[in-house]
């Protein structure tokens, strides 16, 4: 009698180089049934390479994928979803299809596949979508079912890309970054869909960079430097040894509180600034010479405040001074020119374009410091990007190579120090450290507390209390578009912040 295959995923010796880069050397990983599997690794260790060869998205160049035992070749994404292997990415753009609604969205391979009926409309299709949506507690109307996908918010398309791997049942799930757009309570919901399908025989692979998520659900874990497994674990899983084999050093997990400074120079005086469609207009103050961290849930309106400084989306009510003058931006180049730069939320859409290569991404927002007379000096161009990729330890092959062909992290890095680069007056980082490894958030703190002790205006923005607390002068919390607490870093804990944060206002 045959006994049952021990693992529901086995990768033996998977190998892929993109050119003469070898990013995956050799890596042996087994993901058995019924567990939880994190998958921990530093920006450019071969996590997303590892994902994609998983998602049909990259073909190996050697080693063997085994399902339930049995050798596969997964040649595509309909391939890797034949094998009961399914993905939810961290790019939640590239997993929608834009101009179709959000019931067919979430039935989208059904359609594809024929499973569905092609005539009837989307009134035949209503049923099956709102019982896909309910099977994951989203309890979404068939109004919003209705909706054309990119209306959506990005907790809800993160949400949805979820309910659409679910629908085949999958042997496999692979979540890559999956809490990295949603609030508390929707990621405390996304845990009991993981955790309920891991007691009903799922073999789930977790990539997250959150330690503190990995401590909760993981049952395994496994971590990648420079393409090869360096540490395997079981649990009780011990972090502190988990970080020393991500970077290679020992590393302190714990918050630093050390060298906090606060300045009374201010650089922006924001007053009657009304940030929400229904909140109260505030005063605020930002100086020079301190990191101001600024910490709220989604839709607190710390977006709003960024986006407004830089022009981008100007304030409903109130008004700016920049050094005491007055500063009204009504475009971003307004900013720009004023000294003032913003790290957007959104990397992939705000801040870089398909294919520019990292020196010409780095150059972008100062091409007249790079073009006197009109003509692109291209020894200043790549000298400039040099710099950056020095800097701030920018992985890559090189100034030439793709931005979007870099990792995350790496991405994150390329765009924080092309503003650092412009020695700006005020930089304001909005969520820097989103999808990034401890690695990468490190050495982005590190060069914003640099420039504040330079003398220039930082504020960073996040919806995570302990990023916050490592990197900031000053703690603002914001709720529904109020400022609910305002203390120096070093005079508030973490408890206090968060029951700021959960306060109704």
């Amino acid at each position: 009698m045959k006994s049952e295959p021990q693992y529901a995923l086995e990768l033996r010796g998977i190998e892929k180089s993109f050119g003469s880069n070898a990013v995956l050397k050799g890596v042996a990983l087994a993901l058995p049934s019924g567990q939880i599997t994190a998958l921990l690794g530093a920006n450019g260790a071969g996590k997303s390479t590892l994902i994609k060869i998983l998602a049909g998205a990259y073909q190996r160049d050697g080693g063997e994928i085994l399902v339930g035992g049995t050798p596969v070749e997964i040649t595509s994404p309909l391939s890797a979803a034949s094998n009961g292997i399914q993905t939810v990415h961290q790019r939640i753009d590239e997993s929608i299809v834009p101009g179709l609604t959000v019931a067919e969205n979430l039935l989208f391979e059904e359609l594809v596949q024929g499973g569905l009926p092609p005539v009837g409309g989307l009134r035949k299709l209503l049923p099956r979508a709102r019982a896909t949506a309910d099977a994951l507690g989203l309890g979404w109307s068939d109004a919003k079912l209705r909706l054309d996908v990119f209306e959506l918010g990005i907790a809800d398309a993160q949400l949805l890309v979820l309910a659409r791997a679910l629908v085949k049942k999958p042997k496999v799930l692979v979540l890559d970054e999956p809490t990295s757009t949603l609030s508390q309570a929707e990621t405390d919901r996304l845990f009991d869909v993981i955790t309920e399908l891991r007691d009903q025989g799922v073999a789930i692979l977790y990539v997250s960079h959150r330690l503190s998520e990995i401590q909760l659900l993981a049952d395994r874990l496994v971590v990648l430097r420079d393409g090869q497994v360096k540490d395997r674990q079981s649990a009780p899983l011990d972090m502190n040894q988990a970080v020393r084999s991500m970077l290679g050093e020992q590393v302190l997990v714990e918050t630093e509180q050390t060298g906090r400074r606060r300045s009374d120079r201010v650089a922006l005086r924001l007053r009657g600034v009304q940030l929400l469609k229904r909140s109260t207009p505030i005063d605020l103050d930002l100086n020079y010479g301190e990191v101001t961290g600024v910490v709220g849930l989604l839709g607190a309106g710390k977006s709003e405040l960024a986006r407004g400084i830089f022009g981008a989306d100007p304030f409903r009510t109130g008004t700016i001074t920049l050094d005491e003058r007055p500063y009204a931006p009504r475009r971003t180049s307004d900013a720009v020119r004023a000294g003032i730069y913003l790290v957007p939320e959104d990397r992939v859409a705000e801040a870089m374009l398909p294919g520019w290569s990292l020196t010409r991404t780095v150059s972008l927002p100062f091409m007249g410091r790079v073009s006197p007379l009109g003509v692109i000096n291209r020894r200043a161009e790549r000298k400039r990007a040099t710099a950056v990729i020095e800097d701030f330890n920018v992985v890559t092959t090189g100034p030439d190579q793709p931005v979007d062909a870099l990792s995350g992290g790496n991405q994150q890095k390329a765009v924080v120090g092309r503003w650092m680069s412009g020695q700006p007056r005020t930089i304001i980082l909005d969520e820097p450290f989103r999808g990034v490894d401890i690695g990468a958030r490190r050495d982005i703190s590190g060069k914003a507390r640099e420039a504040a002790a330079a003398g220039a205006c930082v504020v960073v923005l996040s919806s995570d209390v302990e990023e916050i607390r490592e990197v900031a002068d000053r703690i603002l919390v914001m709720v529904e578009g109020q400022i609910a607490l305002d203390r120096s870093a070093t005079d508030v804990d973490a408890e206090t912040i968060m029951t700021s944060m959960s306060e109704a206002r």
